[in-house]
């Protein structure tokens, strides 16, 4: 359930914009796309140049501590049983695999590209999860 009592548009914009930023910055001086799956991915796999992959992930993994220096952590509350939260994390990453990258790489790099099959690939994406939520919702319960 979405708090919007406390929904900040000023915030969410300037997540975005730091977002494109860091994408930006990833292609324009590594070549990259900033695709979490492909770059998790190539990571875990042997081989290949693991420098940049883990300074990118150790970024993600470290800065939720760092905004916690500036600003109270959001409450966090799950309201779906466990379970479900860990098959729906796995058909994501399954997805991912099948979609030849995820939301981030298709999403964010891809359509900014103006690439046709981030394109398919996102909107099969959001198709995919606005029906899961649907049916969990009005199906499971």
């Amino acid at each position: 359930m979405m708090d919007w009592s406390h929904f900040t548009p000023a915030s969410a914009l300037a997540g975005g914009a730091l977002i494109g930023l860091a994408a930006a910055w990833l292609i324009l001086l590594n070549g990259r796309v900033a695709g979490i799956s492909g770059i998790v991915g190539h990571l875990l796999a042997p081989g290949g140049d693991k420098g940049w992959r883990l300074a990118f992930v150790a970024g993600l993994v470290l800065s939720p501590w760092l905004y916690r220096l500036f600003a109270a952590p959001p409450a966090i509350q799950l309201d779906d049983r466990w379970w479900l939260l860990i098959a729906a994390g796995l058909l994501v990453g399954y997805g991912s695999r099948l979609g030849s990258g995820c939301t981030s790489g298709h999403g964010v790099c891809g359509l900014a590209r103006l690439s046709p099959r981030s394109l398919a690939a996102t909107l099969a994406f959001m198709a995919a999860g606005f029906a899961a939520v649907w049916l969990t919702r009005h199906w499971v319960g």
